[in-house]
């Protein structure tokens, strides 16, 4: 199962962190997986590409975790709370149709 933490502090997104493999088909063929995997590394573009968040982004490929924190204050920060939310509406309507293979939380 993919585990999904977003960290809000306020009302604020600070962090997420995406860690395991869904186990929904076998690697190369796993459309939950992949699907996951496309909305991260779109979210983590416009995050820090464009929209210049520097964002700290750690990838522990022995524990298939990705985290990305973003910095106390960043400049474009109502653009970059929309992606992140996008990300997270996006993450748990695919939780509710694969709810055996993803989890997301908010914490």
């Amino acid at each position: 199962m993919t585990r999904c933490e977003f960290t809000r502090e306020n009302e604020r997104i600070t962090r997420f962190s995406v860690s395991g493999h869904s186990g929904y088909a076998e690697a190369g063929s796993d459309i939950v997986c992949a699907a996951i995997s496309a909305a991260v590394e779109l979210t983590i573009t416009t995050v820090n590409d464009v929209c210049g968040g520097k964002a700290k982004l750690r990838v522990k490929e022995e524990d298939a975790r990705i985290t990305l924190t973003l910095p106390a204050q960043c400049e474009e920060e109502e653009a970059i709370q929309a992606a992140l939310t996008g990300l997270l509406l996006y993450l748990c309507n695919l939780r509710d149709e694969y709810s055996d293979y993803i989890e997301v939380l908010e914490v």
